[in-house]
């Protein structure tokens, strides 16, 4: 039987240029709470997270136009960049996906918003979806 890597969608990351320009439309329109920012230096990015039941919409705006997300708005503009999985133990999910082969960019966790570890699976393994798998700090 094979084992269950994600556990449910813990967020949403959506590129944005500007965090001012857009977070009004998920706080306003669509009215969900926000939860805060967060710059994540090694990523390049602040973070304006809002909450929707068990998951979060988080908006990236880049802090670098050399960055991930600064990159992905330079050839893709605005939009969905990923879909984070939660699961139990990243780093052992790291190592099975390794072992069967799966591309990642991501070899170890690194730490990101909130204090999690995350990694990332190449998208070309899914499809053209950039995939982070996290675990939440505990």
């Amino acid at each position: 039987m094979q084992s269950t890597l994600a556990r449910k969608i813990n967020h949403l990351g959506i590129a944005v240029h500007s965090l001012d320009e857009a977070e009004p439309f998920y706080r306003d329109v669509l009215g969900m709470r926000s939860s805060g920012r967060e710059e994540v230096v090694d990523q390049a990015v602040r973070v304006a997270f809002f909450d929707l039941g068990e998951s979060r919409i988080e908006l990236l705006e880049p802090t670098s136009a050399d960055g991930p997300v600064g990159r992905f708005l330079a050839q893709r503009g605005p939009g969905l960049h990923h879909v984070a999985y939660e699961c139990d133990n990243l780093e052992l999910e790291l190592a099975r996906l390794a072992a069967s082969g799966v591309r990642l960019i991501d070899h170890q966790p690194r730490r990101g918003a909130h204090g999690m570890l995350i990694a990332f699976i190449h998208p070309k393994e899914s499809g053209g979806v950039l995939t982070e798998l996290c675990q939440p700090a505990r």
